[in-house]
């Protein structure tokens, strides 16, 4: 009876602490990461399965520190670059999360528009909607219910999952890719591998996760209640990931079916696999493109206001945080009016231009967390231990690589 009210008691702290590592790790599936996956799956079958896991590692390393330094300091990530790399290193870097975020979040809006018409919405209903829904919840609202609403956002996922399922895979195959690498030398191989590293471990993430950890005020002493959400988190992505390659892998390339966006996905799923399938993965991308329409502009105005010294947070008024509120409704209009305006043939310029941003931001990112990670200054007895840098630096460096390989394989076509 007492080991239960003991477990009673931890399953309760752990639901007052859970959020952002699941928050930030659940958005990173949006309209781009989905087209990512599942261009994999339809374009090479299994065959790309087996990046999950390692990715997931990564996913992991890269998270905990941030979400480590949040808990420690009380600041955002941007906020402790001010302070030990100065003004100077702030400015230029906020200009380059500003331009891909910017970027990203039209692609999350241009992913509303094609999946509310695919269930035959035009989509200068949905954006406007869907765009003033987003603002009005920010503007109107607190972080804890923000937080909420993100949380359900976050069980739409399902969707996915139930898609794979539908599709009726190989099990034996699918596990068999997932353990065992299959490599390909030829660039489109090569360019899909990078893309599903770089789309899984995004700069945004690590400022937003740090800022909501701080906003969220998680004590030290329940670390490790925090640092469980965040490898929960990076399962969760993995898992979703896994199955909307699966979902595309055993219906489009069995089929020879060629796609470049997630809506063409949600398109050529009809007659190949069913309208149950279909729809659910159209609904998936609606929910995850509204999801990162929502999470970029508060990262990228969290991240601004940190590194200005200016007041930002969703539980601040406007008139308290003028300069955070507006950095997050011009991002949303932004976003949503250029999604609009731009025909196809311009959105895909902007989406590659927004990968190439992220993919140079990246590295640098992760050398600026490390050094801080390891700084006892900031980080006390809590910096990084000898064989976590082992791994954080093995992984920062395979990740950078993977970041500048993405943005030479999209500059060169």
């Amino acid at each position: 009876m007492a080991a239960w009210k003991e477990w009673k008691s931890r399953l309760a702290l752990f639901a007052l602490i859970v959020g952002p590592g699941i928050i930030t790790a659940n958005v990173d599936n949006d309209a781009g990461g989905i087209a990512t996956y599942s261009v994999a799956g339809a374009h090479f079958g299994y065959s790309l399965l087996w990046v999950l896991a390692p990715t997931c590692l990564l996913l992991v390393l890269v998270q905990e520190m941030s979400n480590r330094m949040g808990v420690v300091t009380g600041k955002g990530l941007s906020g402790l670059i001010r302070e030990r790399f100065g003004i100077g290193v702030s400015f230029y870097l906020m200009l380059a999360l500003v331009l891909t975020n910017a970027g990203n979040a039209v692609a999350d809006f241009a992913g509303v528009a094609a999946s509310a018409e695919i269930f035959g919405i035009s989509r200068f209903i949905a954006v406007p909607i869907g765009a003033f829904a987003l603002w009005h919840l920010v503007i109107k609202g607190s972080y804890r219910m923000v937080e909420r609403v993100f949380f359900v956002a976050c069980l739409f996922y399902v969707s996915y999952i139930v898609s794979g399922f539908l599709a009726h895979p190989d099990w034996h195959e699918a596990a068999r890719h997932s353990l065992v690498p299959h490599l390909g030398w030829n660039s489109a191989y090569l360019y899909m591998v990078v893309g599903i590293v770089g789309t899984t471990i995004a700069p945004w993430m690590q400022f937003y996760q740090q800022a909501s950890v701080v906003e969220k005020g998680i004590p030290l002493k329940h670390y490790a209640y925090s640092r469980l959400d965040t490898v929960i988190g990076a399962v969760l992505v993995t898992v979703v990931c896994f199955f909307i390659v699966l979902a595309c892998a055993v219906t489009l390339h069995r089929n020879g079916v060629t796609i470049e966006t997630a809506a063409d996905a949600a398109t050529a799923l009809r007659p190949v696999a069913g309208a149950y399938c279909a729809n659910l993965f159209a609904f998936g991308l609606l929910s995850a493109s509204l999801f990162g329409a929502a999470i970029l502009p508060i990262s990228t105005a969290t991240s601004v206001c940190e590194a200005m010294g200016w007041e930002s947070g969703v539980d601040r008024k406007f008139t308290q945080a003028p300069h955070y509120y507006l950095i997050y409704t011009v991002v949303i209009c932004v976003g949503a009016g250029v999604a609009l305006a731009a025909g196809r043939r311009m959105l895909i310029p902007i989406m590659l231009l927004s990968q190439v941003i992220n993919g140079i931001l990246l590295p640098f990112v992760l050398v600026l967390m490390l050094k801080i990670a390891n700084d006892k200054e900031i980080m006390g007895e809590y910096v990084n231990s000898r064989l976590f840098n082992v791994f954080a630096y093995t992984g920062g460096a395979l990740v950078a690589l993977m970041s500048l390989a993405l943005v030479v394989l999209t500059l060169l076509g």
